[in-house]
């Protein structure tokens, strides 16, 4: 699971692209309880969602011409410039060159030879999210791919992530491990899937939740719509894919009981 010891190619950030930022706040407010928090007048919209005080996410505006509305995953880097040439040099394209957030820290955001949309966070001041890991928080980050193994090469030479086979008979899956940390489960942050008809092509952000049922009713209340209905992984727990108002896509994890 997605961990605040932000290893180098770890989910460090999400955020949201929205068309109706005041309505993103009532949905996610209503799904998952989150407050939204302004970044301030000269953020141009962009804020924070927090959860018991605590920032589990943010959001802002759409600003790239032609973008939809979609939640982006950031990976800690030590380096964003470094990374964005690594890009550059693998096939992928930069999409916004690295730019620094004040004392914040510095980002950038990029495509990969695929289409999989994903960013990445250079911490300075801030290191990344406050929450994770956790119920209404992000637990696990999933790329779908129609090149999973050109996926892995592009992202490995990256990041230098490992990889292992995810383990459930009769599913490709590949879960996916920091470079660092000497346990290999325990570092895993996230996977890679092929296509899936109904989810879109790039990186998928799962939320924990108590009970996946109850947010799948909860999300359909609120204005959004179920993709792929709750469906028990073994040793995972129950999984369901749905998408906000504005068809900003995500997915739901009630984790199997520790026994």
């Amino acid at each position: 699971m997605v961990s605040t010891d932000f290893r180098i190619g770890s989910p460090n950030w999400i955020d949201l692209g929205s068309p109706d930022l005041a309505e993103s706040e009532l949905f996610y407010g209503s799904v998952f309880g989150w407050t939204f928090e302004s970044a301030g007048p000269d953020a141009n919209g962009y804020g924070f969602f927090r959860s018991k005080g605590r920032t589990v996410a943010a959001a802002g505006p759409l600003t790239e011409a032609e973008a939809l509305p979609a939640w982006t995953v950031y990976f800690r880097t030590a380096d964003a410039d470094s990374t964005a040439a690594a890009v550059e040099r693998s096939g992928g394209t930069v999409r916004v060159p690295p730019s620094a957030v004040m004392a914040e820290g510095r980002f950038a955001q990029f495509t990969d030879p695929a289409g999989g949309e994903f960013a990445v966070w250079q911490g300075g001041r801030t290191p990344g999210l406050e929450a994770v890991g956790e119920t209404d928080a992000l637990c696990w980050a999933e790329l779908h791919t129609p090149d999973a193994a050109g996926a892995l090469r592009f992202y490995q030479g990256l990041f230098d992530w490992r990889a292992r086979d995810g383990g459930v008979p009769g599913v490709e899956y590949t879960v996916l491990s920091t470079a660092e940390g000497a346990d290999l489960v325990g570092s895993s942050f996230g996977g890679v899937a092929g296509v899936h008809p109904r989810v879109n092509v790039g990186w998928l952000v799962h939320f924990a939740v108590a009970d996946a049922l109850l947010t799948t009713d909860q999300v359909r209340k609120a204005g959004g719509s179920l993709l792929v209905p709750p469906e028990r992984v073994p040793t995972v727990g129950r999984i369901a894919v749905l998408a906000d108002p504005f068809g900003a896509q995500f997915a739901i994890l009630e984790p199997e009981p520790r026994r």
